[in-house]
């Protein structure tokens, strides 16, 4: 069923967010002040844009004061049993436990989020919400996208849904109404879109410079940490990769990691590459990236002498590389990451 959409006049989009006991009291009251801020911003600069365009309400099991994750209470305002259509449904982050999510817990959330996408809401999970909605089998052969945290469990818990960590935000389905957002603060990203979407490009932009919130159109490459995979079971490539944790800048870390194993070549490869998902050289690459990308946070040592430190003597080749992994070149990834002036310190403190 086609959504509908906010025009000049018009009844506000009514859109419900949903709270839960897992939920993250920031991703919830967040998205709650900024999609409900028309009332108190400035004009926006769009004439066509009168009134708010979005009615935001704290929906729930049951209405009244509800504990989150973080033990903040917050007040549900309207029961689900109550809602009968709205226009969008936004599940906030949840927290895991550490085993994970546990399914069945919320048949009647289940039901109701169901009920408003045959009816024609949009449907939206910001961050880890998506293990909520994952039950609802609305997401089943959609991609999506979930904090690269959980990204992992996300996959073991719903192999029948295709999720991309990486990506910030995944716009899916037949009317392009299921909406995922990455990792934590893009849901800054899903406000954005929402609002775009549905005031127009120009209400968007007042509300990011209003709440001075950035889109990240980078992607969420250059936030991931890599580490590789352990707990495969293969105590010999075990070895090899407990070696170049600490020898990866060496100048032929193949040849020294088949020395360790006593493996042949094609044999080291393909057991490496069943137990790590990468071949041993992307391996290599990977760890040889990472440790750049902390000096380039943590040092002011020139990107020559850290493609160097790595183990690349071309410093040409390193600055593709890194480029290829984080999606930005290393000089940009040390302005965006490191550490301003003002917030180190005082070293005579």
């Amino acid at each position: 069923m086609p959504q509908k959409t906010f025009e000049h006049g018009s009844t506000p989009l009514h859109v419900s967010l949903v709270a839960i006991p897992e939920a993250a009291v920031s991703t919830l009251t967040g998205i709650f002040d900024v999609m409900n801020a028309f009332a108190v911003m400035p004009p926006s600069g769009d004439p066509r844009l009168q009134g708010p365009p979005f009615k935001v309400e704290i929906v729930g099991l049951q209405p009244g004061p509800l504990e989150l994750a973080s033990h903040v209470p917050v007040t549900v305002q309207r029961g689900v049993a109550t809602v009968d259509a709205t226009d969008i449904v936004i599940v906030p982050s949840i927290l895991l436990s550490p085993g994970g999510w546990n399914k069945g817990r919320y048949p009647e959330l289940i039901g109701w989020v169901r009920a408003m996408h045959a009816r024609g809401a949009l449907v939206c999970s910001a961050c880890s919400g998506i293990f909520l909605l994952a039950e609802t089998g609305l997401f089943d052969g959609i991609d999506a996208t979930v904090h690269f945290g959980y990204g992992e469990i996300f996959a073991a818990s719903y192999p029948q849904v295709p999720v991309h960590p990486e990506r910030v935000l995944i716009v899916s389905g037949r009317h392009e109404e299921l909406i995922t957002s990455g990792a934590s603060m893009t849901w800054h990203d899903l406000v954005l879109y929402l609002i775009a979407r549905h005031a127009g490009a120009t209400a968007a932009q007042a509300v990011a410079r209003f709440f001075a919130l950035q889109w990240h159109q980078d992607g969420l490459a250059p936030y991931i940490v890599f580490e590789g995979r352990k707990g495969h079971g293969d105590l010999a490539i075990q070895s090899a990769q407990d070696w170049i944790a600490s020898h990866f800048s060496v100048a032929n870390p193949m040849e020294e990691m088949l020395r360790c194993t006593g493996m042949t070549e094609r044999t080291f490869k393909r057991r490496f590459t069943s137990a790590t998902g990468l071949s041993p050289i992307a391996y290599v690459q990977r760890l040889r990236i990472e440790d750049a990308k902390r000096r380039l946070e943590r040092t002011e040592t020139p990107v020559d002498e850290i493609s160097w430190q790595v183990g690349y003597e071309e410093a040409a080749f390193f600055r593709r590389l890194f480029k290829r992994f984080t999606g930005l070149t290393p000089g940009n990834y040390r302005r965006r990451f490191r550490i301003p002036d003002y917030a180190r310190a005082n070293p005579n403190g």
